[in-house]
């Protein structure tokens, strides 16, 4: 698709800010989560949440959740192109001027991939570009690209991850690191797949992704995916199960603290 090419061409893949230069990120004071929700059998609609947490305290400083139309079809390989119209509503939550958005947060984390896609250029990197905000894609599985897969080797190096914080890096047959692969949290073995999105170096989406993890699943985002699932249910006023977005297939999460 050549508007995803030429878009890709704005990727920065460097820190950029002052707060991202410091070990303890001092500076940093409201970090963004996004995440699309959707309700179990329909891919017409779907809810758009972002939250925005104080840092290093993650406490709740703003929250807002809307329904919207998923009007593109799925096609692999261009799910930004399929809901990042969706997120960018969850995030500009109809402010008219995007100025406004760099006094909402400082970094935003996105429930998916960066630059770990097929084209180089995932939903993370989209919203990142098209806001011109730091974003990082945070994956909860695997997409395989360029030579990635999930066979036994992978499955040893995430065995080898003992502790919370420890990595390894995704290398692709290209020679180039897509990704790190992060243990976030001591009680849950399963990884985080974390990638660059925009105006931030792969080291610090890490650290950055591994200080926001209360559980498994970065605070942030964790608390966009809560508040999109009740807020369907509140306007179905039905317990119709509700799943979240993922990179391949939008897998419903067993344990939100897992």
């Amino acid at each position: 698709m050549v508007e995803q090419a030429q878009l890709r061409a704005g990727v920065v893949e460097e820190d950029t800010e002052e707060w991202q230069k410091d070990s303890r990120f001092t500076g940093l004071e409201r970090v963004g989560g996004v995440d699309l929700s959707y309700i179990k059998g329909d891919d017409t609609s779907a809810c758009a949440s972002l939250v925005v947490l104080s840092y290093p305290a993650l406490e709740v400083l703003y929250e807002d959740c809307r329904m919207v139309a998923v009007s593109a079809q799925y096609v692999a390989g261009f799910l930004a192109f399929r809901e990042h119209r969706c997120l960018l509503i969850g995030v500009a939550l109809s402010v008219q001027k995007m100025t406004f958005l760099f006094w909402l947060f400082q970094v935003l984390l996105v429930d998916g991939n960066g630059l770990l896609h097929p084209r180089g250029f995932g939903v993370a990197c989209h919203l990142g570009v098209l806001t011109d905000l730091p974003c990082i894609g945070v994956a909860k599985n695997l997409l395989q690209v360029d030579g990635l897969v999930r066979d036994e080797l992978h499955r040893e190096q995430i065995r080898s991850l003992q502790r919370e914080g420890d990595t390894f890096p995704l290398t692709g047959t290209s020679g180039r690191v897509l990704g790190m692969v992060l243990r976030s949290y001591n009680n849950s073995s399963k990884p985080l797949y974390i990638s660059v999105g925009h105006r931030v170096c792969l080291e610090t989406a890490v650290r950055l992704v591994k200080s926001c993890c209360r559980y498994r699943i970065p605070e942030p985002i964790r608390q966009a995916d809560i508040r999109s699932r009740e807020h369907i249910r509140k306007q179905l006023c039905s317990p119709l199960e509700v799943i979240s977005s993922g990179p391949e297939s939008r897998k419903k999460e067993a344990e939100l603290d897992d």
